[in-house]
């Protein structure tokens, strides 16, 4: 599978998730740094990683989606290729509007570090296929900024159309409806605050974080 993982300045999670792709998929991904303005030919997945990109001055992903990369992976998305973002990608995917809602600051303000528990709530889509609907899962998360927010009518858009991936088990950051990942209409496109690329061996005490990306695999293709 043919990948690019998008760099901002204060990417710290970048390698984490070149790592994990590669691992599963033996392929290492393109680093792609945002001031590019095209993204590699016959690309498979676009993955924009978390960390805290520009410092998350202004608000968290605020300057990234305004860098040179995100038209052509917009554009990507719109074609049907598929785009992750994790922590910091989540948030830059509601601020280009790839996504709705907003990540707001955690309940209590506190900046929140452990693996939690998550439920699968689609296995339908690229990225969760190779879950079950209804399965607990744990994955670690690391943010500050997580507390997923919509209003009242786009939150029971996400429920009715299945749109909801993940959602924790317990409130972990205050969080509607405890939601920890969303997909776009098209099912292409997948935020999530929990970081998969960091329970993707045994090492890392769990692997529950491999099957996003062997699903991914199993779809896209080698």
């Amino acid at each position: 599978m043919k990948s690019a993982v998008i760099v901002f300045p204060g990417s710290n999670c970048d390698r984490d998730l070149a790592v994990g792709i590669e691992h599963v998929t033996g392929r290492a991904p393109e680093m792609v740094w945002h001031r590019a303005t095209e993204l590699p030919e016959d690309i498979g997945l676009i993955a924009l990683p978390g960390g805290f990109s520009y410092g998350d001055y202004l608000r968290c992903g605020a300057i990234s989606a305004r860098s040179p990369i995100i038209r052509a992976v917009v554009e990507a998305a719109e074609r049907g290729v598929p785009v992750l973002g994790v922590c910091n990608g989540f948030q830059i995917l509601t601020e280009i509007g790839l996504l709705p809602g907003a990540l707001m600051r955690n309940a209590g303000l506190d900046f929140v570090c452990r693996d939690v528990a998550l439920t699968v709530e689609n296995s339908q889509s690229a990225f969760t296929s190779r879950y079950d609907a209804g399965e607990r899962i744990s994955i670690p998360v690391a943010h500050h900024d997580g507390n997923y927010f919509a209003d009242s009518d786009t939150l029971d858009r996400l429920e009715g159309e299945g749109r909801v991936a993940f959602r924790y088990a317990e409130s972990v950051n205050g969080s509607a409806r405890n939601i920890a990942g969303i997909l776009n209409a098209q099912g292409n496109v997948l935020g999530m605050m929990p970081h998969p690329e960091r329970k993707v061996e045994a090492a890392h005490g769990g692997t529950d974080g491999r099957r996003l990306f062997e699903g991914l695999l199993e779809t896209v293709g080698a």
